[in-house]
């Protein structure tokens, strides 16, 4: 029997949690009226969660498939990954740390299998994080909801499902630095948010660190706006109004005889500030300038060197 679910489930990291993820996504399977797999991504992860998938995979009765990518590609690839390899009609997408509980994929399946809908997202009811990480996110998120996508939930969006359809779609969009969560926008199609409570890490430590954070941060600006330009060329003009009165201040003093000799200090505060406002200039363009260099290379946005399938037997499935 072909599965007409899939959960694709990126793993790093995450051998603690595997067992009971397998767990839970059984129980979710013998709620639903069809066959549900589990496509589980280790993406180059440093511990050996491969090994305790080919452990504790038989031990359910779940369809399931384990893909290994040759190194880390980062979290949006390997959900490509297995976007990509998904056989189900209907696929979802969770974290394999269990914060997000996969108990949710019910509420999704079932807003897709009624037909008015292509995408199920993940609203937060309520979370439990750090206070630190909980404040940066609201702020980024708020902010990204103001500037650049008011149609992102607050709090942002990190489990999601959609037909297959429209993850056959998602895959074709192969860009490198980019944010999967706004390429799910970008695609449209008839959308639908699906509250959930969002619980604190039970086991091993958070792989998304400050620098994954950054990264995130400048892939879902560059790639999805032009504010940075517009806010480049919004500096330029207002910098040059600005240099431009004080250029007739100055004349104007000068020859009304109030200027004695040059100032050194507003010389030297006009060209550190000319510079380094070259330099942000630069340092925008070359954003985009970088992202259009590395999209032309064609580099697939991950490589799979092992890739297996646990199908159980017919009486085994719920």
């Amino acid at each position: 029997m072909p599965p007409r679910y899939s959960v694709v489930v990126p793993v790093y990291g995450n051998r603690a949690t595997l067992p009971a993820v397998l767990s839970r996504l059984a129980a979710v399977a013998e709620q639903l009226d069809g066959a549900l797999e589990a496509v589980f991504v280790v993406d180059g992860s440093p511990d050996d969660s491969a090994a305790v998938l080919a452990e504790v995979v038989p031990l359910q009765g779940l369809a399931v498939q384990v893909l290994e990518h040759s190194r880390n590609f980062g979290s949006f690839a390997a959900i490509r990954t297995g976007l990509a390899a998904a056989r189900g009609d209907f696929v979802g997408v969770m974290a394999a740390d269990l914060q997000e509980p996969p108990e949710v994929m019910l509420g999704f399946f079932r807003e897709l299998r009624s037909g008015e809908f292509d995408v199920a997202v993940g609203r937060r009811a309520s979370r439990v994080d750090p206070g630190a990480s909980a404040l940066m996110s609201k702020v980024f998120w708020g902010l990204y909801r103001r500037a650049i996508n008011p149609d992102i939930p607050p709090g942002g969006v990190d489990v999601f499902a959609c037909t297959r359809d429209v993850a056959q779609r998602l895959v074709l969009l192969d860009e490198s630095h980019t944010s999967l969560v706004a390429l799910l926008y970008w695609v449209g199609f008839r959308r639908v948010e699906v509250p959930y409570d969002r619980v604190a890490r039970a086991e091993g430590k958070s792989g998304w660190t400050l620098r994954k954070k950054v990264t995130y941060l400048s892939d879902s600006v560059f790639a999805f706006t032009r504010i940075p330009i517009h806010a480049l060329t919004a500096l330029g003009v207002v910098g040059t109004v600005v240099t431009t009165v004080v250029a007739l201040f100055v004349l104007v003093s000068w020859l009304t005889g109030r200027i004695d000799s040059p100032g050194y200090t507003p010389l030297m505060l006009t060209m550190l500030l000319s510079t380094f406002l070259l330099l942000t200039g630069m340092g925008v363009l070359g954003s985009y300038v970088w992202r259009t260099y590395e999209n032309t290379k064609r580099r697939p946005s991950a490589l799979t060197r092992s890739h297996w399938i646990h199908d159980p037997a017919p009486e085994e499935h719920p």
